[in-house]
C-alpha cells in the first residue's frame, strides 16, 4: 500500500474511502462505510456550507486541521485541476481507485504523482511529499465526506500530515448516484525546523466536543482492528513526516473510570501507520455524552515526550 517518496522520504498512505456503495481494491486499499451523521457546524469559526462539494470538503479539512493546531493548507489551482480530473475519471468509469488506466475515458495520469505533474504541479528532483484521499457517497455534502475521511484512521494520517502546504479538491456527481470527492495534498521542499520536528498534534484535539462514539473497522482495508467491526472512535497523535514517534504507553479511559482495551497502531508493528504518527482504537464503542481522558508517553526522535488531554463524545 505504501510507496516511496521520490527521492528519499517514505510516501504517505494512499487509501480509498467509498462512503456508500461499491468500490474495488486497487492495490492501495479500499474502505467502505456508512456516512457519518450530518456534520453540524456548531464550533466557533466553522465554515459555512457553499453547496459545492469540493469547496466544502476542502474547507472542512482545513477547519479540522486548524482546530488540532496544524497549519491550514493553501488551496492550489493546479492541485484542484488534478483532483477534479481524477474525480471525473472515477465518475466516467464507475470506479473508485487511485490508479488510472491509460486509454480509459478521462485519463489524466496513472498515479497521483503523474496527475500532479500533468496538471503543472512540478515535483522537483529535491524533496517533496504528496498524498491523496478519496470518497464516493450518495451524500453530496463536502462536510460529511471530509468528516468520514478523517474518521478513517489511515486516511487521517494523510489529512493531518503537518508537512503539507498545498491542497486541492474536486468532485463529480453521477445523476441520481454517487458523488466522487478527491483531495490532493502536497508540498515542494522538505524544509522543517527543529521546532517543527518537536511538535505533536492530537486528534480528537484537547477539549473537542461532539466526538463520534464509533467507527466501522471492517470497512478499512487493511482492517485496523481485525475480527471486530464496530469499535470506538480512533485517537491519534501526529508529528512531521521524517520523524519517529515511539510509544511507551497510550491509554484512554472515561473520566474517573477504568482503562479501555485498545488496538495500538504504530509503524514497527503496522506498516500502514507512518513512523511519525501513532493511534489507538478502543475495541468497544464509546459512551455518548462522556468525557474521555487520554494519556501518552513515549519519545519523538529519541527525546522523551508525554501528553495528557480529554475530549467529550456526542
Amino acid at each position: 500500500m505504501g510507496r516511496s517518496l521520490r527521492p528519499v522520504l517514505p510516501m504517505l498512505l494512499l487509501l480509498v474511502l467509498a462512503a456508500c456503495g461499491g468500490g474495488g481494491n486497487d492495490g492501495n486499499g479500499t474502505t467502505t462505510s456508512s456516512p457519518v451523521k450530518s456534520v453540524v457546524a456548531l464550533d466557533p469559526g466553522a465554515p459555512q456550507a457553499t453547496g459545492n462539494t469540493a469547496t466544502d470538503g476542502f474547507n472542512w479539512f482545513n477547519f479540522r486541521r486548524q482546530q488540532a493546531g496544524l497549519p491550514a493548507v493553501t488551496r492550489n489551482a493546479l492541485l484542484d485541476a488534478a483532483a477534479q480530473g481524477h474525480s471525473d475519471y472515477q465518475k466516467l468509469n464507475d470506479t473508485i481507485t487511485h490508479e488510472q488506466v491509460p486509454g480509459k475515458p478521462g485519463f489524466t495520469g496513472q498515479t497521483t504523482g503523474d496527475r500532479l505533474m500533468a496538471a503543472g504541479y512540478l515535483l522537483p528532483a529535491g524533496g517533496y511529499a504528496y498524498g491523496e484521499v478519496i470518497s464516493a457517497t450518495s451524500d453530496r455534502s463536502g462536510f460529511n465526506a471530509a468528516e468520514d475521511l478523517i474518521a478513517a484512521i489511515y486516511h487521517r494520517f494523510v489529512i493531518f500530515e503537518p508537512i503539507f502546504k498545498d491542497g486541492g479538491s474536486g468532485a463529480a456527481t453521477v445523476t441520481g448516484g454517487l458523488t466522487y470527492f478527491t483531495t490532493d495534498f502536497a508540498t515542494i521542499g522538505i524544509n522543517t525546523t527543529a521546532q517543527d520536528r518537536s511538535r505533536l498534534f492530537a486528534y480528537p484535539f484537547p477539549g473537542q466536543q461532539r466526538v463520534p462514539v464509533n467507527f466501522l473497522s471492517d470497512n478499512e482495508v487493511p482492517d485496523p482492528v481485525p475480527n471486530v467491526n464496530e469499535v470506538g472512535y480512533p485517537v491519534s497523535l501526529h508529528s512531521t513526516l521524517g520523524t519517529t514517534l515511539a510509544v511507551q504507553s497510550f491509554t484512554i479511559r472515561p473520566h474517573g473510570g477504568d482503562l479501555l482495551p485498545v488496538q495500538l497502531l504504530k509503524h514497527d508493528t503496522d506498516p500502514q501507520t507512518p513512523a511519525s504518527a501513532v493511534a489507538i482504537i478502543p475495541v468497544g464503542v464509546l459512551k455518548p455524552a462522556t468525557t474521555y481522558d487520554v494519556q501518552f508517553a513515549g519519545s519523538l526522535d529519541g527525546v522523551g515526550v508525554s501528553r495528557s488531554w480529554a475530549f467529550t463524545t456526542q
